[in-house]
Formats: structure tokens, sequence, C-alpha cells
């Protein structure tokens, strides 16, 4: 399940760069934002029409905003990086309602608003927005420590950078427009995997005392098949409520919409598919690494009383395990060996049960 979301956002990445990048919106590359009217009395205005008026303005974005009956459109025109005047915002604005009024004449065009990004603006709130996704990443690795363990915290945080770049990669591919709305949806599907994969974690480290003679993978499974039903139906009761919205609106809120529904999806299943295994993967590492060391750490203390290795020092192959001639311990000469240490120590009462039994 990995290898196949590793693929998702590869291909996802490479339509994007093919494509020509992510499609930024005004708020993060500097640039004029016009929301106009073509007053119904005076003129049929379609999108497709008022798209063709347009012709002679580079970067521009147009959107129906409410009824397409009311025709009001939310205009976007990117400022050049080179010889861009310093009044763009004005001569931008007044070029938009011209070149829409010479094909729907004079009057029939109304601008009711008008909002200006600059440059340093929208560079600025471009770092800041990434500073902020990676202090909430950063929080939820302390606080999931804190709670749980840190192999808990460790899935957690894959599970979150796994539904962030799969959903950055379904925007980029598809170029929905990044602005400050879809900024909001991917905070939102943060949260909201996050707390989906708490749930099902809460039921693995509670199962995990309950279940202490089974495996820890077995331990997992039991926990995603109790709480299956539980993310199941929360997650189709949001994926409907957000489809209604997707449905009734337009603009950004629609953009919004469908970047949520796509992020319920991959958050659902980032929280069984990519969370559980790398917990997985965490723990057994943690069990194979705790045998090691034990293996070194016992094997050398047997073989330190034994007499068979002098000053502490053991021969050990890439699994821990002593090796050569050292390797042949004789057990019981190792327990002979503690039992008279014992019985020289704190006197005959430590002598083996054994001799005990012979001296009778």
């Amino acid at each position: 399940m990995i290898a196949m979301s590793a693929v998702f956002i590869v291909a996802g990445l490479v339509a994007t760069v093919a494509r020509g990048g992510f499609n930024y919106g005004v708020e993060f590359q500097a640039g004029l934002s016009v929301q106009i009217q073509v007053l119904p009395a005076k003129a049929s205005a379609p999108i497709a029409k008022v798209r063709a008026a347009m012709k002679n303005i580079d970067g521009f974005e147009i959107q129906n905003l409410g009824n397409p009956v009311d025709q009001v459109f939310d205009i976007k025109v990117r400022q050049p990086k080179t010889g861009a005047t310093s009044d763009f915002s004005q001569t931008m604005g007044n070029k938009i309602v011209n070149d829409l009024e010479a094909v729907f004449g004079k009057g029939s065009v109304v601008q009711q608003s008008s909002a200006y990004v600059g440059p340093r603006f929208s560079s600025d709130l471009t770092r800041q927005i990434f500073l902020m996704v990676l202090l909430t990443v950063g929080v939820i690795l302390v606080y999931l420590s804190f709670r749980f363990r840190f192999a808990y915290a460790t899935g957690a945080v894959v599970a979150t950078l796994h539904d962030t770049l799969m959903m950055v990669a379904f925007i980029g591919a598809f170029q929905i427009e990044i602005s400050t709305a879809i900024i909001a949806a991917i905070l939102t599907i943060i949260g909201y995997s996050l707390n989906d994969t708490i749930v099902v974690f809460d039921r693995i480290r509670e199962n995990e005392k309950l279940m202490r003679e089974s495996t820890f993978i077995n331990v997992i499974d039991t926990s995603i098949s109790m709480s299956l039903s539980r993310t199941i139906v929360t997650s189709l009761t949001t994926f409907l409520a957000v489809l209604s919205i997707f449905v009734f609106t337009t603009g950004s809120i629609q953009d919004f919409a469908l970047a949520l529904m796509v992020g319920i999806v991959w958050g659902t299943y980032s929280s069984i598919f990519i969370a559980s295994p790398v917990l997985l993967g965490m723990v057994n590492g943690q069990i194979k690494r705790k045998k090691k060391k034990d293996s070194r750490l016992y094997g050398r203390q047997a073989m330190v009383v034994s007499g068979v290795v002098k000053e502490g020092v053991v021969a050990t192959d890439e699994k821990g395990n002593a090796k050569g001639e050292q390797a042949a311990v004789d057990k019981d000469a190792i327990i002979r060996e503690l039992a008279q240490r014992r019985a020289a120590a704190g006197g005959g009462h430590h002598t083996p049960r054994a001799q005990r039994k012979k001296s009778k």
C-alpha cells in the first residue's frame, strides 16, 4: 500500500511539472482580483463570451460567482514580473472594464470590488504558510510522543505527510488554484486524518495490554477490525456533507469542498494502510534491536562467568551471537560457578540443590 501511495504522489507531481507547475492564486502571486457584473438588463454575458472579450489580457482567470443568471464574475489577473507598472491595479482594472464594455456596450459593466496583492506580500504569505504547516507537523510529533510512544508518533506523522503530499499532487495535477481556501482545506484534512489515526492507535494501545500473548501484528489487525465500522461511518457522513457544499457552490468554496473530499478519502486510507504499517515496522525494529542488544549483553556475561573469556571480550557474529570456540559454553558449569560464588559470599544456604542432596 505504501508503494502504491508513492506511485500516486510521484505521478501527480510529474503531471504538475508537465503542466507548468502549480496554479497559484492571486494571494500567492502578485496580481489583481476584480469582481464585476455585466448587467442582465443590458446584455447577455455567458462566461465563454466574457472570456473571449478579455483575449487581449495575459494571465487572467475568470469564474462565475453565485447564480450564472446574475452574470457576476471574479476575474484575477497576475502581475507580470517584468515590465510591471507601479499603478498596475488602477490600469488593469480600467482595462478590464473597457474591454468588456467594448463587447457588451457602454454602461453595461459594473465593478463591484477590487483587491490588489503586491509581490512582497505574496512572498511573505507563501513563506508563512509553509512554516505554519511545518510547525503543525512538529507539534503533532511532540504531542503524540507524550500521549503514546515515539513509534506511534512516527506513524501518525508519516500518515499526515502522506495526506498532505497526496493533496498537493492532486491539486497540482488538476491545476486547482492554490488559494487561502485550499490551504485551509489542507490544514483541515491534517486535523481530520490525525483524529482518525489517533482513534485507531488508541484502540491498538488498549489491545496491546489486553492481548499480551498475541503478536503485535495480530493486535493491529484486531484493533483495525474493531474500529473499522466507526471509521467508515464517520468518513461517509462527512464526505456526503462536503459533497453537498461542492454541488451547490461555486468559485473558491467549490475548490475548497473538492479538496476536502479528496482529503477525506486519503485520510481514511492513510490511518489504516499507512499509519498502522509504519507503526508495525517501528515496533518490530525496536524488538529486533532489543533482542540483539540482549543477546550481546547476556552472552558476554555468561562467558565471563564460565571462565571461557577473559577481560569481558566476546566475539560475536552479525546477529549478536558468540562465535568460534567461545560459543561452546557449558551451561551446568555456569550454574555451578554462580552457585559457588554465592556460597562464598553468603554462606552454605546458597549451595545448589543437587549438592545438598549428595551431602545428605
